[in-house]
């Protein structure tokens, strides 16, 4: 660390800092479809939303904050705040309950989620309330909603986001059931992994209103029809997510594998494939299935929602391979 590093103004080093985020995701393309992001990221101060979080360490998690009484920890803070990683900001027990997700990934969910001037966006998740600021510095406050089960999380989102002059509402409550006294919305997206698309959903959204949500360690885009119906496939992009709090099922055992050649135990497509079908196809017949049909990208994966019923499939909903969803 160079002293004039340590010389430089907090505001300084942060303007600095950004920038060279902002430089980051140019290179990974991540907005090359609506680069009015580039201009929300730009602007946005993620340092306010994160003032510690947390790093590995031997034995656990070492806490790192902003308010340090050590000027280079203070610096190694905030340089931290702007590096293209996700950042743990809530541990309870050694377990991670919440975490600011990696901004590129952020900058490429928000140019998926195709938003357009005048839209209401509900974000499941609310986390630190940097998405929910990116979202309202694009649309405005008066059109983003943010839910949150914990209302620690709703507290402090609601505190970071005030600081850096966002007010959006920050609703505390089961973001699997939505929002319903902010209906309706034309974009919904969640920042935490389901295990299935919450029905409760389609009714609170505008026909051709868009869902993006982290499911089985990918991303789902689905178009709503109507408060019945909605369709859609996986992007390419792999996402790993804190799972929905609220969401009381248990989580599936850990298949065993060690039958399957260690390629496919140990290959991100397939674990994907077993992650989306379990419960739904034995891991040897998920393995016969990718081999079969050349070990599948993303992309050809989707899922329908039809009423009660919401399931997987494999290129097209009503073919040969179709899975159910909880």
């Amino acid at each position: 660390m160079s002293a004039h590093a340590l010389d430089q103004e907090p505001d300084d080093l942060a303007m600095a800092a950004r920038a060279a985020l902002v430089r980051e995701i140019d290179r990974s393309g991540a907005w090359d479809a609506d680069p009015v992001w580039r201009e929300a990221f730009k602007a946005v101060p993620r340092h306010l939303f994160v003032p510690y979080y947390y790093v590995g360490a031997v034995g656990g998690f070492e806490r790192v904050w902003g308010e340090d009484p050590d000027p280079r920890a203070r610096e190694r803070w905030l340089r931290g705040a702007y590096a293209d990683a996700p950042l743990a900001t809530r541990v309870r027990d050694g377990e991670l309950l919440s975490s600011s997700s990696q901004p590129s990934l952020m900058a490429k969910m928000l140019t998926e989620l195709e938003v357009e001037d005048g839209d209401a966006v509900l974000e499941i998740g609310a986390g630190t309330g940097y998405n929910a600021a990116l979202l309202a510095h694009r649309l405005g406050d008066a059109y983003v909603t943010t839910v949150d089960l914990d209302p620690e999380i709703t507290e402090s989102a609601r505190r970071h986001l005030a600081i850096a002059g966002y007010r959006p509402t920050v609703v505390t409550g089961d973001g699997a059931r939505g929002v319903p006294e902010r209906a309706p919305f034309d974009r919904i997206i969640a920042t935490c992994t389901l295990t299935s698309v919450p029905r409760a959903w389609l009714p609170q959204c505008n026909p051709g209103a868009r869902i993006l949500a982290p499911l089985a360690t990918g991303l789902i885009t689905l178009r709503v029809r109507d408060g019945e119906y909605a369709q859609g496939r996986f992007l390419h992009t792999p996402a790993y997510f804190v799972p929905l709090r609220g969401d009381t099922r248990p989580e599936p055992e850990e298949p065993h594998l060690g039958g399957l050649p260690p390629r496919a135990r140990s290959h991100e497509l397939f674990r994907f494939l077993l992650t989306l079908t379990a419960g739904s196809l034995d891991p040897y017949e998920a393995y016969a299935l990718w081999e079969r049909e050349e070990q599948p990208v993303r992309e050809r994966y989707g899922i329908t929602v039809d009423g009660e019923r919401v399931w997987a499939w494999l290129d097209d909903p009503e073919g040969p391979y179709t899975w159910p969803l909880p």
